[in-house]
């Protein structure tokens, strides 16, 4: 079957899966197990559900998924930015991460992993952004040792809510703008309080109060290379 859908006869990694699937498909769809609750593309649970409830295994939704991760169907007209992009993720990628969605998509009585750090930041963040603390070394993203160091939690919140809003030197606007959207407002908190600890940083530095400016944009903490075009329409 992976043969079939050209992702070759790698053995899946689901763990690595569902990091890959965290950073690039999560800011638009909505999957239990991964904790991503965005409607910008179809709900994977729901589109799975049914069809596992026909008899569908898990073998077939992963041929599923990786044939409409290669072949997403044609951008709807003038809605190019919430269209999913062709080979989003390819080879081995492919591969690990229609293996993880076959996994857990649609499966009853799966439920959203507790939301503890440092665990959700190495998960969610750590595929693009350096974190000592964290013990993450991706190179996408800045590296957050360095740029939010001197931030306070007001300027942390919004490289996070408003990734566009200033970017850091050296970086596009690759940081899906729902990431935000996708936590609720204590994990955010959260987020934010073991940013700014992490980094040495305390309310009482930074932004108003005369504290660098912070490097926020689309290389803020959780960005990915996946530019918050995740697997819609499919």
């Amino acid at each position: 079957m992976l043969m079939a859908a050209g992702c070759g006869t790698d053995d899946p990694d689901v763990e690595r899966g569902r990091q890959l699937f965290i950073q690039n498909c999560a800011s638009c769809h909505a999957m239990a197990e991964a904790g991503s609750t965005s409607n910008v593309g179809p709900d994977l649970d729901e589109a799975f559900s049914a069809s596992r409830a026909v008899g569908m295994d898990s073998d077939t939704v992963e041929g599923v998924v990786a044939r409409q991760i290669e072949n997403p169907r044609p951008s709807v007209p003038g809605q190019a930015a919430v269209s999913m992009p062709a080979d989003l993720v390819e080879g081995k990628d492919l591969v690990d991460v229609s293996a993880y969605v076959a996994e857990y998509a649609g499966v009853q009585g799966i439920e959203a992993p507790e939301f503890t750090l440092p665990e959700y930041f190495v998960n969610s963040c750590g595929g693009c952004h350096q974190l000592e603390d964290a013990g993450t070394t991706g190179v996408t993203g800045p590296n957050l040792d360095d740029v939010l160091a001197g931030q306070d939690p007001t300027q942390i919140e919004e490289s996070i809510v408003d990734p566009g809003a200033q970017l850091s030197p050296g970086y596009g606007n690759l940081m899906p703008s729902s990431f935000g959207a996708s936590l609720t407002p204590d994990q955010l908190e959260q987020l934010v309080n073991y940013l700014v600890e992490a980094t040495g940083g305390s309310a009482a530095q930074g932004g108003a109060n005369g504290g660098p400016p912070g490097p926020q944009g689309g290389n803020g903490p959780a960005g990915s290379g996946g530019g918050g075009t995740g697997p819609q329409g499919n």
